[in-house]
Order: C-alpha cells, then structure tokens, then sequence
C-alpha cells in the first residue's frame, strides 16, 4: 500500500555538484549511502532543495537512473514532476522513466497564479494522466500562490492523488485538512520545523531538508512522534531551532550543502542564480556545530 510506503521521513535530496558544476556522481553515491545508513523511509528525487530550476532534461533522467541503480529496492522513490504549464507536466510522463516510483510530487504552479479553481483544473488533469500516484505540494513561499484547505480537500477526492506535501506555514490550514480530509489521504509536514506538532493532530510524517544533514536523527524524531511519544520527539525537534533557520537564510539548498561537505559527502557547490554560503553563514553554521 503506497500509504504505508511513505509514513515517516522523505528526504529532499539535494543534487551535489562538483568545483565545475557539473553532476557530482561520486557526491550523490556519497549522499545516497549517508541517507540510507540514517534510516530514512523513502528518498524524494529532484525536488524543489534538489536545484531543479536548473538541471537540464538529460541531466534529470541521469539522476533519476542512477539512484534507482543504487537505491534498488532498499526504500521507495518519489520523482518531483511538476510545473506552470499543464499540459507540458502531462507531456512528461512519457519522457520520464517512472519503472520503479512509487510516487510522484508534483508542486502548485509558480509564477502564473491561478486561481483555486485553475489549480484544482491543473492537479486534475495531472492526476488523470499520471501512471503512478500524485501527492500534491503546497508551498506558497515558493509559488507565490497558496492552495487552500478546500481545493485540497477537493482533489483528495481523486483516486489517484494520495496526500500533500504541506508547506504553507499555516497550522490552521494544516489541522482543517487534517480534520476533513478522507481516511487514506495523507497529510505530509512540508515545513521541518512544524512535523512533531503536524503529526500530533494527523499528519504522517515529512519530507525534509534537514534529513540531508541529519537523516538518523530526523528520522528518529518523526518515528517518535509517530509513535506517540512527544516528549522525546520535541527533545530531538529542539535541536534543530537554531540550525533551521539557516538552512534557508541565502536559499535553499545553500545552508545544507554546507553541512554536507562539513561531513565530507559533497562540495557545497549551487548553480546560479543561487550562489555558495558566504562566509558569514558559514562561520554561524560551524559554531552550532
């Protein structure tokens, strides 16, 4: 059951790069060992933290075989296919090799800003058109649209869409989706920061960014918190008040690329128009190291 699939913590993974900005194969082999030895639940491939504004067609379809290579069947896949142009969304299922996914995470379209009705249409015509499950991602501070709590609880009508990444910050919209919504439709904390309270009223676990840096300890905290033990679970979400913001203050994936070459898995390399950490942030990255 693809539910069971993705309880617990997902990991955004990030794509390394290498001085020159190429792919860093050895970096993502690197990554892919240092997520699977933490535990994580399943693996979410070219997400938004995976820079994948600026990774070119080819480019993804390498990605995408090479962690279903070295992944086999140890965890399951998600593939981030979404965009603003539906019909070129629907257009690439056909170009992408989906053997093997369990699921696809597909985002609210930037930029154009439908209305809710647009992105109800939109996430329709996806669903219908998938050959594999949809879980539909809600992040306002990205697309610059939110998706209200009634157009998801709309779409979780849909046989073929099985959740949301939720990302709008609002715990209001969270606990209106997680109180409405049907029994086998999932509610998945898009924000790190808020899991343990979102799995306290529903929610079922989280696709993270933190889970990069941290997967044993990330993974340890939601299977806590899945597990009803609070306590432990706010322990171990603590630890990551002050880290957390960083991760984010010159974009994602800036603040968690330095970790992981602090940890010696990959450069801290980002494609423009990101640019690496400065210095400033790196300094108050080492300090709460």
């Amino acid at each position: 059951m693809v539910r069971e699939k993705l309880r617990g913590t997902g990991v955004a993974l990030v794509t390394p790069f290498t001085k020159e900005l190429a792919i860093d194969y050895d970096g993502l082999q690197k990554l892919l060992d240092f997520v699977l030895e933490g535990k994580v639940n399943y693996i979410v491939i070219n997400g938004t933290t995976a820079e994948s504004a600026t990774t070119t067609t080819a480019e993804k379809a390498e990605i995408l075989k090479f962690v279903k290579q070295h992944v086999k069947d140890q965890v399951p896949l998600v593939y981030g296919l979404g965009g603003n142009n539906t019909q070129q969304v629907i257009e690439n299922f056909a170009a992408t090799d989906l053997e093997g996914i369990t699921a696809i995470l597909s985002v609210s379209p930037a930029y154009n800003k439908p209305s809710q009705q647009g992105i109800y249409q939109h996430f329709l015509q996806i669903a219908d058109a998938s050959p594999v499950p949809v879980v539909l991602y809600n992040v306002p501070g990205r697309t610059g649209s939110n998706m209200t709590a009634e157009t998801t609880l709309n779409l979780a009508l849909h046989a073929n869409i099985i959740g949301i990444k939720e990302a709008s910050g609002s715990m209001e919209q969270c606990m209106a989706i997680a109180k409405h919504k049907p029994e086998d439709f999932m509610l998945i904390s898009g924000d790190d920061m808020l899991t343990v309270p979102m799995i306290s009223f529903g929610a079922e676990g989280a696709i993270s960014v933190l889970a990069n840096a941290f997967p044993d300890k990330f993974s340890t905290m939601v299977q806590q918190a899945l597990d009803g033990n609070f306590k432990k679970a706010t322990e171990l979400l603590f630890s990551f008040v002050d880290i957390n913001p960083l991760m984010y203050e010159e974009g994602n994936p800036v603040g968690v690329k330095v970790l992981l070459e602090r940890f010696s898995v990959c450069t801290a390399s980002v494609r423009l128009p990101l640019v690496e950490a400065s210095a400033g942030l790196r300094d108050k990255l080492f300090k709460l190291l």
